[in-house]
Parts: structure tokens; sequence; C-alpha cells
């Protein structure tokens, strides 16, 4: 049965780790139960942008989620996330939580590392100036490396002549290794294939098992890299420079602060926001919008005016918006998640006897299966068929993915 994805995030102290979480956690549409059974002290609730089927299928005034919320068609999504503490060089050795930082970190499906690009950090999170935020995303990526590959080569011997005695793959032979960090056959073969070694493993040299570990590292642990700290002056430079290290696609913009203050406001009923947006609105510009009542919003001193106004210039109007949901939804595109959404009634789209359309949500990896969804939904009940959209038969076979096989109807029976 797959399991619900997980979201590690990491960060040196002083990066604003803690403050993404809480901005990640502390969305407005948080209501009701969380579908987790449990939730440790080191995890969190966050709360994942998606457009949401009731907009497709234009019954948006209907769409009463479960869990989350669903405003016009924009749908929050629980996720776990993992809040990983501990991070400071040398921790594969120890140092710091190092070993517990890394024994939590192998549970997560990706990770979203927030770096302090102002340069006001130094490596443990100290106060300093000019330092280069470069740095932390290649010592992050070394500890991991290290432990692992420390790990591997700690027993290489025995591993190998035990790989030719049996005669296994190399396939089976690495997932037996890597199966505790969340290394799976699948992942195992992605990383080899990638690297296309034609040498048996016994013949590894220590530099190739090494390009081994890195490779299922990479696969294992896709990366966010949540540049915070934007609207600081120093920053710019400092992006430039990782920009040209690092693929486009894993970095986001953000200023975690900007979010949690903007959230505040909004809760104290200063502002109308939307989390992650680009706009907002205080009452002065509701009325001049004709609203005389500026949407019932209070009224902001010249002080916090000012703090609002130099907000919108240096981050929602100069990078799009605060970064902080963008964060999530990057880490979720790079796992390939898909949300589907299991019904009762699948011309209705309830789940009960109410008129409320699309109450669950569930949120699946890449290639799973309709099968793997009832399984994840319905757990042991026997199905006797199921239905997708219109009413047509969808075999368990089928690959689910955004709008195609993501709106099911799960009829138990034998």
């Amino acid at each position: 049965m797959p399991r619900d994805p997980l979201i590690g995030l990491v960060g040196k102290p002083s990066s604003g780790k803690s403050t993404t979480l809480n901005s990640l956690t502390d969305a407005s549409s948080k209501v009701g139960n969380f579908p987790f059974t449990t939730i440790d002290p080191q995890r969190a609730i966050g709360y994942l942008q998606i457009e949401c089927a009731c907009q497709r299928f234009n019954v948006s005034d209907k769409c009463k989620p479960n869990y989350g919320g669903c405003v016009e068609g924009r749908r929050s999504v629980p996720i776990e996330l993992l809040d990983v503490a501990g991070l400071v060089p040398g921790a594969h050795q120890g140092r710091g939580l190092g070993n517990k930082f890394l024994d939590d970190l192998r549970h997560a499906d990706a990770l979203i590392h927030v770096v302090d690009v102002s340069g006001t950090t130094d490596a443990e999170g100290k106060a300093t100036r000019g330092y280069d935020p470069s740095q932390d995303i290649e010592w992050l990526r070394s500890e991991i490396v290290r432990w692992v590959l420390g790990n591997l080569m700690q027993k290489w011997g025995s591993i190998k002549r035990r790989h030719m005695a049996v005669k296994a793959t190399a396939v089976d032979t690495l997932q037996a290794q890597f199966s505790g960090y969340g290394g799976t056959n699948a992942i195992v073969a992605r990383c080899l294939d990638r690297m296309g070694l034609k040498e048996p493993l016994e013949e590894w040299s220590d530099e190739t098992v090494e390009k081994v570990v890195e490779a299922f590292i990479a696969e294992k642990f896709p990366t966010v890299f949540a540049l915070n700290k934007i609207d600081h002056p120093d920053a710019d430079k400092n992006i430039s420079k990782i920009a040209k290290m690092q693929d486009p696609q894993t970095i986001v913009l953000c200023s975690a602060i900007s979010e949690v203050f903007l959230r505040r406001l909004a809760k104290q009923g200063y502002i109308k926001y939307v989390e992650g947006s680009e706009f907002l609105d205080t009452r002065e510009d509701l009325i001049e919008m004709g609203d005389p009542d500026g949407g019932g919003l209070k009224e902001m001193d010249e002080k916090l005016t000012q703090r609002v106004e130099n907000l919108k210039d240096m981050v929602l109007y100069r990078f799009g918006s605060t970064g902080v949901v963008q964060c999530l939804s990057r880490a979720a595109e790079l796992l390939g998640l898909v949300p589907v959404f299991p019904v009762r009634n699948i011309s209705t789209f309830s789940s009960g006897s109410g008129t409320a359309v699309f109450r669950d949500c569930v949120l699946v990896g890449k290639n799973t299966t309709v099968g793997d969804v009832a399984r994840k939904v319905m757990g042991d009940v026997p199905i006797s068929y199921i239905e997708g959209v219109g009413g047509t038969r969808v075999s368990e076979d089928e690959i689910v993915e955004v709008g195609k096989h993501d709106v099911l109807s799960f009829k138990p029976g034998r």
C-alpha cells in the first residue's frame, strides 16, 4: 500500500527553517482533524496548493473538503512535513545532532533545503557578513554522501564476497544495503541505468562506489533549494552564483518571515491575503475598488502601512510572491505527486447522502496505478470494480495522471 509522501525540511541554524516550517503549517485552510493517525513531535502538517477537480467540472460552489480547504478551485491538501534538526558540518561524524539528523532524514521522500541567501550567517548559523551560502548546499550533500558511503565501505569487502557467492545482481545487492535509507529496487535500478556502469560490482573501484552513492542520494532525496531572506541587500549576488550552479527547476526564491507577517496581518483583520499570492488588499484598496466598508478590514496606522508597502515593493512585486507556498509545490513536482479524488458517486462526485463534492483527495507518486490507489483508500476491502468519470470501468493497471483516472469510485464486493 503506498504510504503518504513525506517532505523533509533541512537547514542550518538561523537559516529561517523554523520560520519556513511555521509559514507552511499555518495556513488559513487548516480545519478539522488531520488524515494522519499519529504526528511525531518532529512532524507537522503543511498544505500543498493544487487545482481542485471541482474547477474542472464547474462545481466549485459545492466543494467542501474533509481536510484542508478549497477556495474557488484552489485546494489546500494536507501533506506531512518532517522538521530535520541538527544540521551542522561534520554531522556524519556525529557533530551537533548529527546522528539524529541523518537518521530522521532517511524517512523523507524529498527535501526542502532552506538556505540563508543573505550571507549573514556562517556554516554553523553564527552571525557574520559576506558568507558564501553556496557552500551550505555543497556540504549538506557531502554530509549525506559521506554518511552513506562510510557505512557502506565499512563492510564493502564482505558485501562483494556475498554478492559473488550468491550470484546476485548489482541492483539486488545495493538495494539490500540502501534499504535502510529508503532505497527500493526501482530507485537503485534507475541510478545504475543512468550511470551506465559496465564493470561487475566486484570490480568497482572506491571512486565508482562513491559515484554510485552520489547517484543514489540524488535519486532518493530530490531537493528544492529555498533561497531564503531574498529581501536582504546582499542576496542578489548570492542568488546569481547559486543559480549558475544548480538546476533552475530546483530553486525557489523566498522570504519566510514576510509570509508569516502577511498571514498574521490577515488573521488580525488588517489585510486580505491568500497564501502564496502576489497581491494583497488593505481596507483602503477595497474602498477604492468600490467597497465602502473596505471589506470589514481594520484601518492600519502609518507605521504598519509603511511596512506593508515596503514588503510589497521588496518582495511581492519584485519576486511575484513570498515563495514559501511555491517551495512545497516545487517539491511535489520533483516527486511527481498526483492528486486523486476518490468519490462514492461518480455522477455527482459526492461521498455520501449530501450535496458536497470532492470531499477527499489523496496524493500519490508518479506511475501509481489505479489498483494502488484502491488499496491506499480502501485498505483490504475487496473491490468488485472501479468507475471513472462518466461511469466507465477502469482497470486496476491503469496509471493515474492529472486529468486522467484521477477521479475514481471504488465499488466494494467480490
